[in-house]
């Protein structure tokens, strides 16, 4: 019997395989060719530990200002999982991704799939039910044996690069950053926004013949106050706004964008005008994103040191007269000492919470390395990140700010207890 429901699929996909993560591409082409999934449309390919979430959200917006029904795949969700699948800019609807589902569990037969295979070639299935121009695909894990890499990517991006997921990837930037660099493709064109690039991305780049364009030697960026200025091989655009997303490392991230848009114009053109609409409206709801009202809240899903250093960096322009009150919970194969570290200097005190699951941190455990780290800081454990979060607000004043990261988890129990608060007329 199939699911009846998304929620029920979802609950079908969880007990598929027995492991989370069994990286590997045959059993995933194997569906794939079951599926006779072979994309006719442009397919962009994003891979790299920090930076990828914005840089397709980027690619989806300026696709979408230039008249072309885009695809966007990425992970994980915060609160629905059709955050993970976008057409046009709009959520798939259950109905959608039921039919993308039932497409892959025929075709499966006695194949067994991880939840992000499964959810993979679904989102695939769905972009082609669709008719889809163009479509923006995130890699989940690494890059070469990632379930996305079962698909030939026509531009390849690699964002910034930092440690995170060791156990599968590496324990060096040079190891991890092979394992990224294996989705380019030979004859293709591949780009990596990594300001310090890692030398084996370009190694490999140039053992399978893929033509790479490297930030800061083939492309960059020069900023002003108010707008910036892109180089590259497509030629110079001058007076571009900053994009919607905060932070200055975007224009390193938005410069690779501009690259790959350059690197396929011909089969997909895209007018300036469309250019800056799209730098304009992408959005990414948990990338350094401000709430309104007082204090100010700020969600951030950061949790390794590369992207922590990049949220302390926002947190230090952003200034303000009143305190940093961060709320945390953590996965326990982060660094999250690293993470500590980053922030340590911005934070007035820490309000820590449990993360549930077998991979969860408890705030007791986090707390003592607060401790050790910033004793200088107030540091206060709770239940769970949404305690801890009631805490800080019960704690904060106008002028303050409450800073939740540490994981998607994190972010999305914040948001739902917000949601639930505002529900009871109790939000703050």
């Amino acid at each position: 019997m199939r699911p009846a429901s998304l929620a029920g699929w979802l609950e079908h996909l969880e007990r598929l395989h027995p492991a989370v993560i069994d990286l590997g591409l045959e059993r995933v082409a194997r569906v794939r060719d079951a599926l006779a999934l072979a994309p006719k449309f442009p397919v962009i390919a994003v891979a790299g530990t920090n930076g990828k979430g914005s840089s397709c959200a980027m690619l989806e917006a300026v696709f979408h200002a230039a008249g072309y029904k885009v695809g966007c795949y990425t992970s994980p969700h915060l609160i629905r999982y059709n955050e993970r699948v976008r057409i046009a800019r709009r959520e798939a609807d259950d109905a959608a991704l039921g039919r993308a589902f039932g497409a892959v569990e025929q075709a499966r037969g006695a194949t067994t799939l991880t939840y992000f295979e499964f959810g993979t070639l679904a989102a695939v299935a769905a972009f082609v039910e669709a008719g889809v121009e163009v479509a923006v695909l995130e890699v989940g894990l690494g890059g070469r044996l990632d379930a996305v890499n079962a698909f030939d990517a026509d531009c390849a991006l690699v964002t910034a690069i930092d440690l995170d997921h060791m156990e599968y990837l590496g324990d060096t930037r040079e190891k991890i950053g092979r394992e990224k660099a294996g989705i380019f493709r030979a004859g293709r064109p591949a780009v990596c926004s990594d300001p310090a690039m890692p030398a084996s991305v370009a190694a490999h780049a140039a053992a399978i013949g893929a033509p790479l364009s490297a930030l800061g030697r083939d492309f960059g960026f020069e900023p002003q106050e108010a707008q910036w200025s892109y180089w590259g091989p497509g030629g110079r655009r001058s007076a571009l706004p900053h994009p919607a997303l905060r932070g200055a490392y975007q224009l390193a991230n938005a410069s690779g964008v501009i690259t790959v848009l350059d690197a396929l114009r011909d089969r997909l053109p895209v007018a300036l005008q469309d250019l800056r609409a799209g730098l304009l409206t992408a959005e990414v709801p948990g990338r350094f994103q401000v709430l309104p009202g007082r204090p100010a809240v700020i969600l951030d899903v950061a949790h390794n040191p590369h992207a922590a250093r990049a949220l302390a960096g926002n947190l230090a322009r952003m200034g303000g007269r009143g305190r940093t009150l961060a709320v945390c919970a953590m996965l326990r194969d982060k660094d999250s000492t690293g993470v500590i570290d980053a922030l340590a200097p911005e934070v007035d005190a820490w309000f820590v919470g449990s993360t549930a699951g077998p991979r969860g941190m408890a705030a007791t455990e986090l707390a003592a390395r607060v401790r050790v780290r910033a004793p200088w800081a107030a540091v206060e454990a709770a239940g769970s990140a949404a305690e801890a979060y009631a805490r800080a607000c019960e704690t904060a004043g106008s002028d303050d700010r409450i800073c939740v990261f540490g994981s998607f988890l994190t972010v999305a129990e914040v948001i739902a207890a917000r949601e639930n608060a505002r529900r009871q007329g109790t939000a703050r």
